[in-house]
């Protein structure tokens, strides 16, 4: 057997197939859900996955409004921003980031569990969260993901 033959084969942008993924988020726990979004968004689970290359999936996520936290997240956890003043420090709780955007909260989860750079910043826009059942990418024909729920 020749090893000099075997190549190791780098993905780029122009070799690299993109398909939508539909994931259902109701009754799905916001971490969980969200850890398997990030592997799907950043192409892990693909055979010719490359560090450096946005060689991931389109995910559109429905029902963001039922994913679901344990214990007292919904009261405890907080959301931090700055406004960049002085004094300019702004807290929201888990319930009150959803009362304003469902879909928010598990934006802020997946973006979370991407690389902090450019690449994580082009991986995030491959994402759409929406509230209610009904999306805008009918015409992408996305295929349904059901992940492992057990409890």
């Amino acid at each position: 057997m020749d090893t000099l033959s075997y190549k190791t084969v780098s993905a780029n942008k122009n070799t690299v197939n993109k398909e939508w993924l539909l994931v259902d988020a109701d009754g799905q726990t916001l971490g969980r859900l969200a850890s398997e979004v990030a592997k799907l968004l950043r192409g892990k689970h693909k055979p010719n996955f490359t560090p450096h290359v946005d060689c991931g999936d389109n995910v559109i996520i429905i029902n963001a409004e039922h994913v679901q936290l344990s214990g007292n997240k919904w009261a405890e956890k907080t959301y931090i921003r700055h406004t960049g003043y002085p004094g300019g420090q702004r807290s929201l709780t888990a319930n009150e980031l959803k009362g304003k955007n469902p879909a928010r909260v598990v934006e802020k989860a997946v973006k979370g569990m991407l690389p902090k750079n450019k690449l994580g910043a082009d991986l995030f826009r491959n994402l759409k969260v929406y509230s209610g059942t009904d999306h805008g990418q009918e015409s992408q024909k996305p295929r349904t993901i059901t992940f492992n729920n057990n409890k």
